[in-house]
C-alpha cells in the first residue's frame, strides 16, 4: 500500500493525556482508520511535515505548545485536513479562538465514542466533497469584501445566503451548528453586516444569482 493510500484514512491524535489518546485510538481504529497518536505538539509537527493525514484531533491544553500554538504553526486556515480541537466546557472562548485560527470544529469534553466517530467521518467526507468541487473548478461567490474571508467562511456565507439554517449549513459542511454561529459572527464582523438579511444583501450586491 502506497503512502497516499495509507494517509487517506489516517487520523492524528495529539493529547498529553494517555487515557484520551488510547480511548480515541481504540474507537477510531475499530472504524477502520489508521490512527497515529502524539503526546506533544513538537513530535506531531515533525511527523506531519512529511504527509497530511485525513483528520487531526488536537487537545487545546498541553504543556509546551498549546493547541492554539500548533494551529498557528500548522497554518490551519490553509491546511487540507480538518482539525478538531478537544476542549472542556469552560474552554468555549478558547475553542472560538481556535476556529478563528483555522480549526475545523471542536469536540467538547466529556465526549462519547459514537459522537467522535460520526463527527470525524462527516468532517472527512465534507473535506473530500470540498476538494472535489475545487477540482471541478467551482468558484465561490465573489462580492465586496469576499477577499477578507477564509474559504470556509465563504462556504458558510454562501449557505446562509441560500437560506440554510445553522443546523442545515453545519450538516452540509460537516461541522456543528455552534461552529456555524462562530463563523457567522466572524463573517458579520468582517463585512460590517448587522444581521443575516444584511449579509444576503452584501452577497447579492454584485453577484446576482441566476433565476
Amino acid at each position: 500500500m502506497g503512502q497516499n493510500a495509507t494517509a487517506a484514512g489516517e487520523i492524528h491524535i495529539i493529547d498529553d493525556d494517555p487515557a484520551v489518546r488510547d480511548a480515541l485510538s481504540v474507537v477510531l481504529t475499530l472504524e477502520g482508520y489508521h490512527v497515529t497518536t502524539f503526546a506533544d505538539g513538537h513530535s506531531f509537527l515533525a511527523a506531519v511535515r512529511s504527509r497530511a493525514p485525513a483528520c487531526i484531533i488536537l487537545d487545546v491544553h498541553m504543556p509546551g505548545r498549546s493547541g492554539l500554538d500548533i494551529l498557528k504553526e500548522l497554518n490551519a486556515k490553509n491546511y487540507p485536513a480538518p482539525v478538531f480541537i478537544i476542549s472542556g466546557q469552560g474552554d468555549i472562548p478558547m475553542a472560538v479562538e481556535a476556529i478563528k485560527n483555522g480549526a475545523f470544529d471542536f469536540i467538547e469534553k466529556p465526549f462519547d465514542a459514537e459522537t467522535v466517530v460520526n463527527r470525524v467521518r462527516d468532517a472527512i467526507e465534507a473535506a473530500s466533497r470540498r476538494q472535489s468541487r475545487v477540482g471541478l473548478g467551482e468558484t465561490l461567490t465573489q462580492f465586496p469584501g469576499s477577499d477578507l474571508l477564509t474559504a470556509r467562511e465563504r462556504e458558510v456565507l454562501n449557505l446562509i445566503a441560500a437560506g440554510a439554517s445553522n443546523k442545515e449549513a453545519g450538516r452540509q459542511l460537516g461541522i456543528s451548528p455552534r461552529t456555524i454561529e462562530v463563523h457567522r459572527a466572524r463573517i458579520m464582523e468582517k463585512l460590517g453586516a448587522k444581521n443575516a438579511a444584511d449579509l444576503v444583501r452584501i452577497v447579492l450586491s454584485e453577484s446576482p444569482r441566476n433565476a
